[in-house]
C-alpha cells in the first residue's frame, strides 16, 4: 500500500499502530476504538450450575503490566492523533479495567475530553461468585483531537433518535446475543463482540455522510457495518486472521440504507445568520407593511426601513417589541405574522426568512 492511497472500505490485517503510519496524516474524520481492556483474569469462571462461564480470556488482551499496556495506550493513540483531521473526534469504550487509564493517557496526550458515555447494559452477566458488584456497565470517552475546533455533533438527529428529547450520556444497549451475536459452527468468534446499536449510535452523533472512520480494532467488523449502513466510509485494521476472515464475510452481506434515508445533519448554530433586515433587502417585506402579533391578533406593528418595527411609542427589533407586549423568553420570528396577498392568509415572518435561506443555499451549492 503506498502512503498517499486510503484503503477505503477495506480491513488490513496487521499492527494497527503500523498500519496507521502508512496512511496519510489528518485524513481520518472519526476514530472508534474498541482495544484490549487487560482483565488480568487469574483463573476460570463458573456459573452456580457448574457450567463455565465463557470469559476473556484471548491472548490478545494479556499484558504483563500496567506499564506495558501503557506503552501499548500510548502507541495506538498517538498514532491515531497523527491521522485524525484537525476537528475529528475519538471515541474508546473500555471498562473499570482499562478505561481510567486511557482517559489519562489521552489528556496527556493533549486530546481534549468531550463526553463520557455510559453504557448500561439491559442484560449483564452476573458476578458469579457473589464478591463483587454486578458489572452492569462500560464507559466510552468522546475526545476531539484539538480543543476549540468545530467538530462535528449532530445535537438534533439525536434528538430524533430519542423522540423529540435530549440525548442523555447514559445509553441502555443489551449486550450482543442471539441472532446478532457473531458464531462460526455455533462458537462465538468474538468474545466481546459489541452491539450494532452502539455503533449506530455513535456514527449517528458525530458523523456526516461520506465521512471516513478509522476503527484500529476492528475485530467482527461492527463499525464497518454500521458505516456501511449509514453512508459513511471506513477504514479497519485487525491484526487476528479468524477475525478479518468472518467480518469480510460479515460486511458482504450488509446492504447500505436507501440513500434518500440518509441526510446530513444541519448543525443550526451554523447556519448563515438572517437578521430581519434582510428580508426588506431582498424585497420580501417593505416598509411600512403591518405585523400582526399572532395569528389572530388584534395587535399591530409598523415595519421601518432600518428593519426595525415601531408599536405605538416602542420601537425596536422584532424581539425587542414582541417582549414589550408578552414579557419574557419570546422568539419574534414566531410570534410577528405578516398577510400574503397572494392567497390573503396569515404566516409567520420566518416563513419568508426559511425561503431566503434556501435560495441562499441553493447558491452556494451551485457555485
Amino acid at each position: 500500500m503506498e502512503s498517499y492511497q486510503l484503503p477505503i472500505n477495506q480491513i488490513l490485517m496487521g499492527d494497527c499502530v503500523e498500519l496507521m503510519q502508512k496512511l496519510p496524516p489528518e485524513s481520518v474524520d472519526v476514530v472508534f476504538a474498541d482495544p484490549p481492556y487487560n482483565l488480568q483474569l487469574r483463573q476460570q469462571l463458573w456459573r452456580p450450575n457448574l457450567t463455565e462461564v465463557d470469559a476473556v480470556n484471548d491472548s490478545w488482551d494479556q499484558f504483563d503490566d500496567f506499564e506495558s499496556y501503557d506503552r501499548f495506550t500510548t502507541e495506538w493513540l498517538q498514532a491515531c492523533r497523527r491521522v485524525l483531521k484537525p476537528n475529528g473526534t475519538l471515541w474508546v469504550i473500555g471498562t473499570y479495567h482499562n478505561i481510567y487509564r486511557v482517559g489519562t493517557i489521552l489528556q496527556n496526550l493533549h486530546y481534549w475530553i468531550l463526553n463520557d458515555v455510559v453504557w448500561i447494559k439491559a442484560n449483564p452477566m452476573p458476578n458469579f461468585r457473589g464478591v463483587r458488584l454486578t458489572n452492569a456497565h462500560e464507559t466510552l470517552i468522546w475526545a476531539q483531537k484539538e480543543r476549540g475546533a468545530g467538530y462535528t455533533f449532530n445535537h438534533h438527529a439525536l434528538k430524533q433518535l430519542n423522540e423529540g428529547l435530549q440525548m442523555r450520556s447514559d445509553w441502555y444497549f443489551a449486550i450482543c446475543s442471539g441472532k446478532e451475536r457473531l458464531r462460526d459452527n455455533g462458537t462465538k468468534v468474538h468474545s466481546t463482540q459489541k452491539p450494532l446499536a452502539l455503533i449506530y449510535r455513535i456514527l449517528t452523533a458525530c458523523t456526516q455522510p461520506n465521512d471516513l472512520i478509522l476503527d484500529p480494532f476492528f475485530g467482527t467488523g461492527t463499525t464497518g457495518v454500521a458505516a456501511k449502513k449509514l453512508g459513511r466510509r471506513f477504514i479497519g485494521f485487525e491484526r487476528d486472521a479468524h477475525y478479518v476472515e468472518m467480518a469480510r464475510k460479515r460486511l458482504e452481506k450488509i446492504k447500505p440504507f436507501d440513500k434518500s434515508t440518509i441526510h446530513p445533519s444541519p448543525n443550526l448554530r451554523r447556519r448563515t445568520r438572517l437578521p430581519f433586515g434582510t428580508l426588506l433587502e431582498n424585497g420580501l417585506l417593505l416598509p411600512g407593511t403591518s405585523l400582526f402579533f399572532g395569528e389572530n391578533g388584534d395587535l399591530t406593528a409598523i415595519i421601518q426601513a432600518d428593519g426595525s418595527i415601531s408599536f405605538g411609542s416602542e420601537r425596536g427589533s422584532i424581539h425587542q417589541v414582541a417582549r414589550v407586549i408578552h414579557p419574557g423568553p419570546i422568539n419574534g420570528w414566531q410570534v410577528w405574522y405578516y398577510l400574503d396577498e397572494a392567497d390573503g392568509k396569515k404566516y409567520p415572518i420566518d416563513r419568508l426568512r426559511q425561503q431566503l435561506r434556501s435560495k441562499i443555499y441553493k447558491h452556494e451549492e451551485e457555485k
